[in-house]
């Protein structure tokens, strides 16, 4: 008797979005089968990590070629073909056998997927079964916080390959349509939106319920490094007259001032969350707001980097109309933040509460992937010299250099300010050693984290950019054979 083949949908990203019976399937198989590009790792896989059992036999099905070119006589689709003719009879010598063969799927199996290459080829020799899985566009949505589509409408699924005028032509019309594949096609289907006019419709999706998740509206988003897992929406267009005014209360509002912590959700405090999810309006800063999961109850507000003073009565205008009002701020609100220009500007506005709303900081999350270089006394400082002159900035490291105090450093260059961080590293060897250890914090709990541990000796000015946070340490600062890095809490 033969075995049992079984196409599985693992959904759009996140382990708990995997069906109960996939999730049975893949605990219960013989073999586990999945597809990867060239360099090996699969997304497949790591979703279903957490079901996988000792002793399964696992198929990695390596994909001869992406988008690159081939010498294959039958060309692209020639190489494909084969691939598919190979794998489908590495999985048939396993079924001949008796095993039970899971194939893995991301999304749903019949959805743009691999699996149903190998479903042409051995479905009809095999007792076969698909279970289907969420797919990315419900998984956007989802995370948008938007309906796809309402009554009478029509969703149009198009694949961002397509052709530049199809794309347009198929985008046209007023219903809601999601482009798939974007990656290098996102420029055409940006281009194509905008020819349509519905570019300030359109919202990204990246990596929908993924570690990395990131939301945006399209027209913001910076084409270079848009990835393959990333879809343009359109939503529902009628969500729109659902969408409130700020309510028009007889008395004020109130503004919280809330952390968001370094990254992602995970970093963000309960009492954050709840403020976020009590608001009538978010304002802030358009990368900080962007963070923030979109509501349609809620109105956003995105301003640039550069308007604290103007955002901070913008908010506190919302709120003594009776608005409730979260201003939103990287890490901390009371660390470089909006939380001190908030509280200026309340003066004006004697009637509206102020809370501030704390988060982690870009310090705490660096000092915690290093180690606990922040054991001891330590400072806090920045090196932007665009709201005090870098005299005041240069007295102050010195001083804390002096006082053997370790330093986190915020702000520490960017594209117009190249040079502080030389500055700075030397105004610090005139008081530390060299061999004094630095931790280089970069994008700590998002998609490019990196922590570099060097010494203030081998700091390169040239690897340290905006994204970064540096961690100076004492004299007492140690590191261990294995690269963690720790202050004592005694000291000599």
């Amino acid at each position: 008797m033969t075995g049992r083949l079984y196409g599985v949908g693992l959904g759009p990203g996140d382990p708990e979005l995997i069906t109960v019976r996939a999730a049975r399937l893949i605990g219960e198989a013989d073999v586990i089968a999945y597809h990867a590009a060239r360099h090996g790792r699969s997304i497949a896989r790591s979703i279903a990590l957490p079901y996988l059992r000792e002793g399964q036999v696992e198929e990695l099905l390596l994909y001869p070629l992406t988008t690159e070119t081939t010498d294959h006589p039958g060309g692209y689709q020639g190489a494909l073909d084969d691939f598919y003719a190979d794998c489908a009879q590495r999985l048939g010598a396993h079924l001949d056998a008796g095993r039970t063969v899971v194939v893995l799927a991301e999304g749903d199996p019949m959805f743009y997927g691999s699996y149903m290459h190998l479903h042409k080829r051995l479905a009809h020799r095999y007792p076969t079964e698909v279970v289907p899985g969420v797919t990315s566009v419900s998984a956007a949505s989802a995370v948008l916080g938007r309906p796809l589509v309402e009554r009478d409408e029509v969703l149009t699924v198009l694949p961002g390959t397509l052709p530049a005028d199809v794309l347009a032509e198929r985008l046209g019309g007023p219903d809601p349509a999601a482009v798939l594949k974007l990656g290098r096609t996102f420029t055409k289907v940006r281009d194509a939106l905008a020819e349509t006019g519905r570019l300030d419709d359109a919202w990204y999706v990246e990596r929908a319920t993924m570690g990395g998740q990131r939301v945006a509206p399209l027209k913001d988003v910076d084409p270079n490094g848009v990835p393959y897992f990333a879809l343009a929406l359109l939503p529902s267009p009628a969500q729109e007259t659902f969408i409130p005014e700020s309510p028009q209360a007889e008395g004020p509002g109130e503004v919280a001032v809330v952390g968001l912590g370094p990254a992602g959700r995970d970093w963000l405090t309960p009492e954050a969350q709840e403020a976020l999810a009590a608001a009538t309006d978010i304002v802030g800063y358009g990368p900080y707001v962007d963070r923030v999961a979109p509501n349609p109850r809620q109105r956003r507000h995105r301003t640039d980097n550069r308007v604290e003073a103007e955002r901070a009565r913008h908010a506190l205008e919302l709120a003594a109309s009776g608005a409730r009002v979260a201003v939103v701020s990287s890490g901390d609100p009371g660390v470089f933040a909006m939380a001190s220009a908030v509280l200026e500007a309340a003066g004006d506005f004697p009637g509206v509460p102020v809370r501030v709303v704390p988060g982690l900081t870009a310090a705490q999350a660096v000092a915690s992937r290093a180690g606990a270089p922040l054991g001891h006394d330590f400072c806090v400082l920045s090196l932007s010299d665009l709201l005090k002159p870098w005299e005041v900035v240069a007295r102050r490291i010195t001083a804390a250099a002096a006082a053997d105090l370790v330093l986190a450093i915020y702000n520490p260059a960017s594209r117009s300010r190249t040079w502080q961080v030389a500055a700075a590293r030397d105004l610090l060897l005139e008081h530390r050693a060299p061999q004094t250890p630095v931790v280089i914090g970069r994008d700590v709990g998002g998609p490019e984290e990196s922590v570099t541990v060097t010494t203030l000796g081998d700091l390169d000015p040239a690897v340290v950019d905006m994204r970064c946070l540096l961690i100076i340490g004492s004299s007492t600062t140690r590191v261990t054979g294995d690269g963690v890095v720790y202050t004592p809490r005694r000291y000599p």
